[in-house]
């Protein structure tokens, strides 16, 4: 794939904040800092792009440089913010005998070298089922607006006073396929039941994260979700890449290769790696799975080309949308159609598959709405 230099540019200066390394730009001649700064906000890494600028000799002009800094110092405090708000949920929850698990957001955070720098979203808690349906009765009156509920998924999302959004999971399902759900719900078991998790010191609240080989599958399962049926940011990637270096040294390589292989999603794996190994610096490490593959490269380009032009949760696709409800949903529906169909030159018989798993599951969540 043939990038822009402009695009080469933030894809250099993601690798090196993703890594503190050195970067060298001058090779790239001139370049509009304004095009990479857009870049970086609508793949919602500004913070990771800040920290490469750091590491090169190249800077931005200083009226951008300084809205940029600016930018990422009110990042860190929205993380500050949202670190005392789930510190306060977490210890709220237990004293009302409701235990939960923190996934994805601040506590993957915790694997990059400046976790204040990375943009948060929103507060993802995993539940048991019956911690599930406790936690509803506490925080659904505390709530100043309610989503509505998937039943059969077990997720319910909620806006608080503050206006940070909890979202309370009873399963990290993928909607893909009943394959990759089963080796989900193991994960997910083996969490609960065998209680292998981490902690986290979240300004003296421990704060439950899942064990690293089942972090991976939630949060590589997560991405493929969204790769195919809503779009898919960088950062979504960078997140993944954090987790599995930070846990390089302990993370058991042939679990994880046989849940990969159990999924049917070892295509995905390596065209990932790959995309990861080439624009993203990642290096090479642990096993056969985090390898470079040269097989995969096409594979990689065409990931790269839809990240970019989808923006993190498809983003630049939801500010060409209809204010209209109706013709928004159409649009969105044609999108989702539309990215099966493109990700069926990459991923042929998953594509297929995993559309009309979609397509059926869409109906059982109408229903038990």
């Amino acid at each position: 794939m043939k990038l822009s230099k402009n695009s080469q540019v933030f894809l250099a200066l993601v690798s090196a904040g993703l890594w503190e390394s050195k970067v060298r730009l001058l090779p790239y001649g001139d370049v509009n800092y304004s095009v990479v700064y857009q870049l970086a906000e609508e793949q919602s890494v500004v913070g990771l792009v800040l920290a490469g600028i750091e590491q090169s000799e190249v800077k931005p002009p200083q009226v951008l440089l300084l809205q940029w800094i600016g930018e990422v110092q009110m990042i860190e405090q929205q993380n500050r913010v949202m670190n005392e708000f789930v510190a306060r949920l977490i210890g709220q929850l237990r004293e009302e005998d409701v235990y939960a698990i923190l996934v994805k957001g601040q506590g993957i955070a915790q694997c990059y070298d400046r976790p204040l720098w990375r943009v948060s979203g929103d507060v993802d808690l995993l539940l048991s089922s019956n911690n599930y349906e406790k936690a509803k009765k506490v925080l659904l009156p505390l709530a100043v607006e309610t989503d509505t509920e998937y039943k059969s998924l077990k997720h319910l999302g909620m806006t608080m006073k503050n206006g940070f959004v909890v979202e309370l999971h009873g399963t990290m399902h993928s909607r893909l396929s009943n394959r990759i759900d089963k080796t989900i719900d193991d994960a997910q078991n083996d969490v609960f039941c065998g209680g292998h998790v981490r902690s986290w010191d979240n300004n003296g609240t421990q704060v439950f994260l899942p064990a690293p080989d089942n972090d991976v599958i939630f949060v590589f399962t997560h991405i493929l979700k969204h790769f195919y049926i809503e779009g898919i940011g960088l950062r979504q990637i960078c997140d993944w890449c954090r987790l599995l270096w930070t846990y390089k040294d302990s993370l058991n390589y042939g679990l994880l290769e046989s849940r990969i292989k159990k999924m049917g999603l070892m295509s995905e794996w390596k065209a990932f790696y790959n995309l990861a190994s080439r624009y993203l610096g990642m290096p090479d490490f642990g096993s056969g799975l985090m390898v470079h593959d040269s097989r995969y490269d096409k594979k990689a380009d065409r990931i790269m080309e839809f990240v970019l032009e989808t923006g993190n949760f498809g983003h630049n696709r939801e500010i060409k949308r209809s204010e209209n409800f109706f013709v928004g949903k159409i649009q969105a529906a044609w999108f989702k159609m539309g990215d099966f169909a493109r990700h069926a030159k990459l991923f042929p018989l998953d594509s297929v598959k995993f559309f009309w798993h979609f397509m059926r599951d869409g109906l059982v969540l109408a229903i038990s709405k």
